[in-house]
């Protein structure tokens, strides 16, 4: 009589595969790749809501300013390359493994192209005037002032850009954005710096007798001084009339959001025993001789939260 099949896929090329996918990386490259696609096509393809207004609405007569306080280029220096090389100088100088520095800086890009795909959708969706918005409408000198309106009243043909940008406004992307990286930054020399850990180095049960040590205010403030470039960065939105106070908070929320649930995605909490050293890798890899118990370290994580004070 023969035996029973197997249902597990143990050999050929399916097998093979199949481990491949489960002990890699390779789920959260193909993941970051439509993500990528998905950004790239609301960008080329992709036009917003255009919202009714009002020639009397106070609130998008704002004047259009030429020169950005923090122009697009600068927000990607600052939130996604200065991030990138502080979090690289960091690893060097510890003298981190080639699995935390490849970790380190995955997370990082997860973050900021789910961050910024995320933002666009919401924007073109939403299709919120920006406050400057009759500057780049130019409407018509005949259109009504106490009446809705739509884009059809616009005479601005120069710049398809610069028109359809008008109905971006919520939530901003130079904030999401900024949050994002500068956010996750701040997340990571937290934990490196152990500044909220409430146990020792080494991951070992804290004594009722024992002291454990906090992080100093230097070091607490070298890793707000991130979140502190981001809020400036969203600030200057508002003083270039890009947005308004709500449209840089959400975006600001939704930056760090994305930045804190990427980065938990590869790392314990920052009150951790072990919060400066990430998870050992993917679930069947850890789980299998790795010393990581699965699931990215989730089980050893929630096993110190019922060990520590």
């Amino acid at each position: 009589m023969a035996p029973p099949r197997s249902n597990s896929p143990g050999g050929g090329m399916l097998g093979s595969f199949s481990r491949f996918w489960q002990r890699t990386y390779a789920s959260d490259y193909i993941g970051f790749v439509l993500l990528l696609a998905g950004y790239l096509l609301i960008q080329f393809f992709v036009e917003p809501f255009h919202r009714m207004f009002s020639l009397n609405d106070l609130r998008i007569s704002f004047p259009h300013a030429e020169v950005e306080r923090v122009p697009l280029l600068h927000d990607f220096i600052y939130a996604l390359f200065l991030p990138l090389a502080l979090l690289t100088l960091t690893n060097l100088a510890t003298h981190a493994p080639r699995h935390k520095h490849h970790v380190t800086l995955l997370a990082l890009a997860i973050a900021l192209i789910l961050t910024s795909l995320l933002t666009d959708i919401i924007k073109n969706a939403v299709g919120r005037p920006r406050p400057d918005l009759l500057a780049r409408c130019a409407p018509k000198p005949d259109t009504p002032h106490d009446i809705l309106v739509t884009i059809a009243v616009c005479t601005e043909t120069a710049s398809h850009h610069k028109l359809h940008d008008g109905w971006r406004s919520f939530p901003s992307g130079h904030s999401s954005f900024a949050f994002a990286g500068l956010g996750y930054l701040s997340l990571f020399l937290a934990g490196q710096f152990r500044i909220f850990a409430h146990a020792p180095a080494g991951g070992g049960v804290v004594g009722h007798a024992e002291k454990v040590v906090r992080g100093d205010l230097v070091r607490a403030l070298v890793c707000g001084a991130p979140l502190l470039g981001a809020t400036m960065i969203a600030i200057s939105r508002c003083q270039d009339y890009r947005h308004d106070v709500w449209d840089v908070c959400v975006g600001g929320l939704l930056g760090y959001t994305v930045a804190y649930w990427s980065y938990r995605r590869y790392w314990p909490r920052l009150s951790s025993g072990r919060c400066e050293e990430p998870y050992e890798g993917p679930p069947a890899a850890a789980g299998e001789g790795g010393g990581g118990g699965g699931g990215y370290g989730r089980v050893r994580d929630e096993e110190e939260g019922r060990n520590v004070d």
